[in-house]
C-alpha cells in the first residue's frame, strides 16, 4: 500500500506562488531518482564543461542549455507517464507499453538533438566545417 498524503489546501495570491515553487521543487527531487535523469544531468555538465574547455562562443552556451532545459522537461514528463500508467495499470499492458515507449521516445529525440548539437559546437569552434 501506498502512505496516505494529506490533499493541500487551495492557496492564492503569493501563497499560490510560493506552493508551485513548492511543488516544482518536489518534482525536480522526485525526478532526482530517474537514473536516466542523473545520466542526463552528467551528459550536461560533460557538455558544458567541454564548451569551455574549448572556448565556445556564448551562443552555444546559450542554445545548449536550453537544449539541455528541454530535455530535462521532456525527461520528467516521460516519468510522470510512467508513473501514471504505473499507478491505473499495475498489469502489463499494450497500451502501457506503447505510452512508456512514445515517452522514452521523446528523451531519445531530444537526447540525439543534444548529440548533434554538441558535435556541430565543437567541429564549429575547431574550423572544421
Amino acid at each position: 500500500m501506498s502512505k496516505k498524503i494529506d490533499i493541500p489546501k487551495k492557496v492564492h495570491g503569493i501563497a499560490h506562488i510560493f506552493a508551485a515553487v513548492s511543488y516544482s521543487l518536489a518534482g525536480a527531487k522526485r525526478l532526482w531518482h530517474e537514473t536516466a535523469f542523473r545520466h542526463e544531468t552528467l551528459a550536461a555538465t560533460l557538455i558544458l564543461f567541454v564548451f569551455i574547455l574549448i572556448q565556445a562562443d556564448l551562443k552555444f552556451f546559450v542554445l545548449s542549455a536550453i537544449l539541455i532545459l528541454i530535455t530535462f522537461c521532456i525527461e520528467a514528463l516521460n516519468t510522470a507517464i510512467e508513473e501514471i500508467v504505473d499507478a491505473i495499470s499495475p498489469e502489463w499492458s499494450l497500451s502501457a507499453k506503447h505510452a512508456k515507449d512514445l515517452g522514452s521516445f521523446a528523451v531519445l529525440c531530444m537526447l540525439c538533438a543534444n548529440g548533434i548539437f554538441a558535435t556541430y559546437v565543437i567541429l564549429k569552434t575547431y574550423n572544421w566545417i
